[in-house]
């Protein structure tokens, strides 16, 4: 069980480390923000990529939990996910929207990765974060607990003066095991890839 990694067990069900990991801060070689969108996949369900059994590509996602499996979607984007549930289950979370830090020095170096300077629009969808961040397939099947991986616990409800709501509801892009419920958000996040849906 890995209790000590930002205060999330990643040897859970997929579902429970999604939401689990909603308000955590996410770094990487020091650049990041707080994560406001993910989705759970598992191998039981056809819209992961485990559910074909263990492959060259998701062989990272049947590893030990607590570690990254970042794959390319259409041949265009990197995305990044972690790893849970026990070795040889084949489960993972998509990180697929943060809000970026108030860094000068961070966020200049993400508006310079994606040529842009809207901050809203940084991380806000998998392939966009992947590139802010500087994700390549080189940090494929690396541990989260070092680096260039920092994990931040979410900040304590008193602290923040604000109570996080998390929302579930259906993911986003696939084709199939539509009904589930797996994608979540921090509700009011203005830096969601898309608004929330049930």
């Amino acid at each position: 069980m890995m209790m000590d990694l930002a205060g999330i067990d990643f040897s859970a069900p997929s579902p429970e480390v999604a939401r689990q990991l909603i308000g955590v801060t996410l770094l990487v070689d020091g650049v990041g923000g707080r994560i406001v969108e993910t989705e759970a996949y598992d191998a039981s369900e056809p819209a992961s990529h485990c559910y074909i059994g263990q492959t060259e590509r998701n062989f990272s996602m049947f590893g030990p939990p607590g570690r990254s499996y970042v794959y390319r979607s259409h041949g265009l984007h990197w995305c990044l996910n972690f790893v849970c549930r026990e070795q040889g289950h084949g489960a993972g979370v998509l990180i697929r929207a943060l809000e970026p830090l108030a860094d000068p020095a961070g966020l200049a170096r993400m508006r310079e990765r994606r040529g842009l300077d809207e901050v809203r629009l940084l991380c806000s969808g998998p392939g966009r974060l992947a590139q802010a961040l500087g994700v390549t397939r080189a940090h494929n099947n690396l541990p989260l607990d070092a680096p260039p991986f920092l994990l931040l616990p979410r900040a304590h409800e008193h602290e923040a003066q604000v109570q996080m709501q998390v929302l579930a509801g259906t993911r986003i892009g696939i084709s199939k095991a539509v009904e589930l419920p797996w994608r979540f958000v921090e509700a009011g996040s203005r830096f969601l890839s898309k608004p929330h849906r049930r």
